[in-house]
């Protein structure tokens, strides 16, 4: 039977469809835009109609995310963002032994996987400045697209700031004393580093796997190199926790 997944996320929603171990369909929908288009409410809770993402045919469905609860229960099954993040790596990398870095639109999480199995894990979901919403409110600031920003990784101006809204008032200051772009995009790059690095240190390992949309931040990339003999980008980065899902609901 194939498997669906859906990742629930804050700003988007990532929809999986496998047959066996292969991604037969993928696609992203605001998470407003699913709500509203793709879901009815019925006893206070979500029914994602799978019809109207063209689904006709039965399937194992499995959700996480921050709406999996809200997901019609007798349809979904129900799994952690962690889990679901470390089933997809282990699924796209086929690797048991990693440290796992997610970096989302407004959480962090960093788990340590050993023989696959979970066995530490870090999470900071009370602070902006280290998630992917810092990129995307700088990006703002500096008028430039997130990809473009994150492409800057060297000569770094100095940030102190250790809150995302002060961040954003040192940077306009930064750009009024005629700091390059090159450099204020370096800038802001390294001050996601300096916040993830205390995360990333309180486990010992060498190979570091990046998920979620950061993943495919070069600058990123560039920096975390120093403290890592291997940096595994995945090929799926953004539609990991559905890949993991899908990869759950094989037990099915």
């Amino acid at each position: 039977m194939k498997r669906l997944g859906i990742d629930m996320g804050s700003r988007e929603v990532k929809i999986v469809l496998m047959d066996k171990d292969s991604i037969i369909h993928k696609q992203k929908i605001s998470t407003m835009a699913f709500y509203k288009n793709y879901c009815s409410y019925n006893n206070g809770k979500l029914k994602v109609d799978v019809s109207r993402l063209g689904i006709s045919e039965e399937v194992v469905a499995v959700s996480t995310g921050y709406g999996r609860n809200n997901t019609d229960i007798s349809m979904f099954r129900q799994i952690t963002e962690i889990k679901a993040h470390v089933y997809g790596a282990i699924h796209q990398t086929n690797l048991k032994e990693f440290i796992l870095l997610d970096v989302g639109g407004q959480d962090v999480k960093v788990v340590k996987v050993e023989k696959g199995l979970i066995t530490d894990l870090e999470m900071n979901d009370k602070c902006a400045a280290s998630c992917g919403r810092y990129l995307e409110n700088m990006a703002g600031v500096l008028e430039i697209s997130l990809e473009k920003l994150t492409e800057y990784y060297e000569a770094p101006v100095e940030l102190n700031s250790t809150c995302s809204v002060f961040s954003e008032s040192e940077l306009i200051g930064k750009i009024a004393e005629g700091v390059s772009m090159e450099r204020l995009c370096a800038g802001v790059n390294y001050s996601l580093y300096r916040k993830l690095r205390p995360l990333l240190f309180k486990f010992k390992g060498k190979r570091l796997v990046m998920s979620g949309g950061v993943a495919k931040s070069k600058s990123l990339a560039y920096y975390l190199a120093n403290d890592f003999d291997e940096i595994i980008k995945l090929q799926e980065p953004q539609f990991n926790g559905a890949i993991g899902c899908c990869s759950y609901g094989s037990f099915f």
